[in-house]
């Protein structure tokens, strides 16, 4: 347990100390928030801004969570490659699965931060939150099953790429595209018909669509997404498990 929490410990003051982290992560999706909820709801009727402004508020929270997983994770695990703390950990009495158990609990505990943080200005925005207490529960999972998958690619970006600045890139490149292009940053609706394929295969796209219908809607969602909530889980996990195995026999074994 120590080993756990002095990776858990090390990786969360990095998080939030890092001025660049804390902006991107929590500063830039709750500004977006705010952009979107006051400036592009004006079209909108009345009685249907607040679902909008809940489903812009659910994307943000999803988006901080890429960011978090896609480049935040790879960062950390570049920057003690760069420092020569990786090899140190390797050559001492600590199991991979031991590391990244701490590291993955740093990202869960910083990543709910931000979505909370992003959440509660939403509300100030009015954005208002619908269903039932189930709904809330199946939708804060859905949330996770994203940050989930986010964590599997930051995994894949981290093992391959040793540069901090690259995997930085990398990470917030992939995560700006596809928020893009999977209906993110957009309604479902207004997706091209390919694109709204791509939305449905995409499992945080995916993931944000069914936390957006729980607690907002099928109209605002723009389509019923439980269909495909058993593929999103797999896709999610299939990622991830990639990424762990990538971690493990690059960097504890490979190096």
């Amino acid at each position: 347990m120590h080993q756990i929490s002095a990776s858990f410990e090390r990786t969360l003051k990095e998080f939030l100390r890092n001025r660049s982290v804390v902006f991107w992560t929590i500063a830039w999706p709750s500004i977006w928030v705010l952009i979107y909820s006051l400036l592009f709801t004006k079209e909108v009727p009345k009685h249907a801004v607040p679902y909008v402004r809940t489903s812009i508020t659910i994307s943000m929270m999803t988006f901080a969570l890429t960011i978090a997983g896609m480049a935040n994770l790879p960062a950390n695990i570049a920057r003690d490659r760069e420092s020569g703390l990786f090899a140190k950990l390797k050559s001492m009495p600590l199991t991979p699965w031991k590391d990244i158990l701490g590291r993955l609990s740093a990202l869960t505990v910083f990543s709910a931060i931000a979505s909370i943080l992003v959440a509660i200005t939403g509300v100030l925005c009015g954005a208002r939150f619908s269903g039932t207490c189930d709904h809330v529960i199946r939708s804060i999972l859905f949330l996770l099953i994203a940050l989930l998958a986010s964590a599997g690619i930051g995994l894949i970006l981290g093992s391959f790429i040793q540069n901090v600045q690259g995997v930085i890139m990398g990470g917030v490149g992939i995560c700006v595209v596809m928020a893009s292009i999977s209906g993110i940053f957009s309604s479902y609706a207004s997706l091209p018909p390919i694109l709204q394929k791509l939305s449905r295969v995409y499992p945080i796209s995916s993931a944000n669509s069914i936390s957006i219908y729980l607690l907002a809607g099928e109209s605002v969602a723009g389509y019923n997404p439980l269909g495909q909530a058993a593929s999103t889980v797999a896709s999610s996990l299939l990622i991830f498990f990639i990424g762990l195995i990538l971690y493990h026999r690059i960097l504890w074994r490979g190096e």
